[in-house]
């Protein structure tokens, strides 16, 4: 396997990029759960798009998309790990999509994370905004932190499936020479014909 030239940024650039996704994110995230919890009652459903789209405030205390509700404690661990993580990790990023995804990753995680840490019932185990209803697709009530993080992973496949690494390169299969070209043709072309047998020069002479 061979790598194409790497579409490298630098590491400044590769920064700004993940540190504007993560504040969009976050911001994005922070600011639409303020204004469901100053304008929505809890329960309420608001169509917004008939059935296909619909607003209804709900406080989860588990994960993404309402799941393990009893486990608040254990999520918040989590996604303080994952922040520190991807800190830690930063600075080795040097390719544009890659700091989109963990810029995503981050503001999504840091937007949930703040809801557990400094909304009821207590610190660390504050009960997560959620209202985005989507009942033709999904079963469950989600938030834009969680759409930032599933955002994020879909792209993640994407560049792993696509061969490209942390720094933009990307590896690919080297060409064939024009020798490996040939060299199966000769094999594929099946058995050779049969040669007609060398004369005797004696019966040759007789004759």
């Amino acid at each position: 396997m061979a790598a194409e030239p790497a579409a490298k940024v630098g590491t400044t650039t590769a920064l700004l990029v993940l540190a504007g996704a993560a504040i969009a994110a976050y911001g994005l995230d922070q600011l639409s759960k303020f204004l469901v919890v100053s304008n929505l009652t809890e329960g309420e459903i608001v169509p917004v798009l008939g059935s296909v789209l619909q607003w209804q405030f709900v406080r989860n205390p588990g994960a993404a998309f309402s799941l393990a509700s009893g486990m608040t404690w254990i999520f918040t661990i989590l996604a303080a790990s994952v922040i520190t993580f991807i800190i830690w990790f930063a600075r080795r990023i040097r390719s544009v999509a890659w700091a989109l995804v963990f810029g995503l990753l981050l503001g999504g995680v840091l937007g949930n994370l703040t809801d557990r840490l400094f909304r009821e019932p207590s610190f660390g185990l504050g009960h997560v905004i959620d209202f985005i209803s989507t009942p033709w697709m999904l079963p469950a009530i989600y938030n834009v932190a969680d759409i930032a993080i599933v955002s994020s992973m879909v792209l993640f496949m994407i560049l792993t499936i696509r061969g490209i690494g942390l720094d933009g390169s990307r590896e690919v299969r080297p060409a064939k020479t024009a020798a490996d070209a040939a060299s199966p043709a000769s094999s594929d072309d099946g058995p050779e014909a049969p040669r007609p047998p060398a004369a005797d020069p004696l019966r040759a002479h007789e004759a």
